[in-house]
């Protein structure tokens, strides 16, 4: 028997996206295939008012990202108002943007952390995955930047089959910028990472591989490591986002309010925006955020699954881009009916015919 869905508390965690223009194309990238351009975004007043909302709904961080968040001239104006409405301000960036001049803004702003991706430690795969020509020394000047201002920093790496041999050089280079935590985490397939996934997706044996190197670092200590494995070889899913409209919210750059930053993919539902109603009543009473909230909506077998409020039936993304219909069993489950489909890619992507030509990101 299901669970009713109670009502839900506050959000911990709000994801601002404050704009999709980015001067990477990774083909990996979290955003939609459908990039909002410029002129959608919301302006700075806006934001200052969803931030505003937040704060009063109890909401406790703010991540600004995006695209590259740093594209926006108005970035120091709404960290320094998120910090004076006592949110944890955390700016996740490329870096390639960073200059002495507004890594001095940013210090003043209140920032409290920074997250800087890489790409990897060969220069050469950085400039390719990247699609940006020589953008691992900005990135080292940009870290060197943020420690200097006494900024918190963590690394990012999005790890694939043709970075994971670098790992250690990786743990090295976080050890080197003197970076407090670093962020291995493997390709998650949704959006440009779905399109790419034939060239991306590792094999077992290079997963075991980098479970192997992050051991061997946690050894060493003085480096908090966070180790996120690819969903296809899990044998149940991960609790998304800490299950749909629990505990996180995502806002694109047009306004548009999700329960996690791949949501738009799913065709059915109509996401309101904070441009037309609260964010509070969003987040409460709208019907995509109500929809897969809690167990009521879930098929067999997860409805009678000891797991269900455990991994909150995983994806509804994942489920979508492999299988037709959000509501399905997120098929990286052993007990989906769908699983084939996740070996299928496997045995696709781990073929010794494989392509790996990378279809970057680009807003048409």
């Amino acid at each position: 028997m299901s669970t009713p869905s109670p009502t839900p508390a506050a959000p911990m965690s709000l994801l601002a996206e404050l704009t999709h223009r980015c001067p990477l194309s990774c083909p990996y990238c979290s955003n939609p295939l459908e990039l909002e351009r410029k002129s959608q975004e919301l302006s700075t007043e806006t934001w200052l008012h969803v931030l505003d909302q937040a704060a009063e709904m109890g909401v406790l961080q703010v991540h600004f990202s995006g695209g590259e968040p740093m594209a926006r001239a108005d970035l120091t104006t709404l960290i320094s108002h998120a910090h004076k409405l006592n949110l944890y301000t955390n700016l996740i960036t490329s870096g390639v943007l960073i200059t002495p001049d507004n890594m001095a803004a940013l210090d003043k702003s209140g920032l409290d952390h920074v997250q800087l991706s890489f790409q990897d430690t060969d220069h050469t795969e950085a400039d390719r995955l990247s699609g940006f020509g020589n953008v691992q020394p900005r990135k080292l000047q940009a870290a060197h930047l943020i420690h200097q201002a006494g900024i918190p920093l963590t690394l990012n790496f999005v790890l694939h089959k043709t970075n994971i041999s670098r790992m250690p050089e990786m743990f090295a280079l976080a050890r080197s910028l003197d970076a407090q935590r670093v962020e291995m985490a493997h390709t998650q397939y949704y959006g440009w990472a779905l399109k790419n996934r034939a060239a991306l997706l590792p094999s077992r044996a290079q997963l075991d591989e980098a479970a192997s190197y992050v051991e061997a670092e946690l050894t060493k200590g003085g480096l908090t490591i966070d180790y996120v494995t690819p969903d296809y070889y899990a044998d149940r899913p991960k609790p998304c986002m800490g299950g749909w409209g629990q505990r996180f919210l995502n806002i694109s750059p047009s306004g548009k309010v999700l329960p996690c930053h791949a949501a738009e993919t799913i065709p059915s539902l109509r996401f309101e925006n904070v441009e037309d109603k609260p964010l509070a009543d969003i987040w409460y009473h709208s019907k995509a955020f109500q929809l897969f909230r809690g167990t009521d909506w879930m098929p067999e077998p997860c409805a009678s699954c000891d797991r269900k409020e455990i991994d909150w039936g995983g994806c509804r993304c994942q489920a979508l881009a492999l299988t037709g219909a959000a509501a399905n069993t997120d098929p990286v489950c052993s007990l989906s009916p769908h699983r084939s489909l996740i070996d299928h890619a496997i045995t696709e992507a781990t073929s010794p015919e494989v392509d790996y030509s990378i279809v970057y990101r680009k807003i048409t």
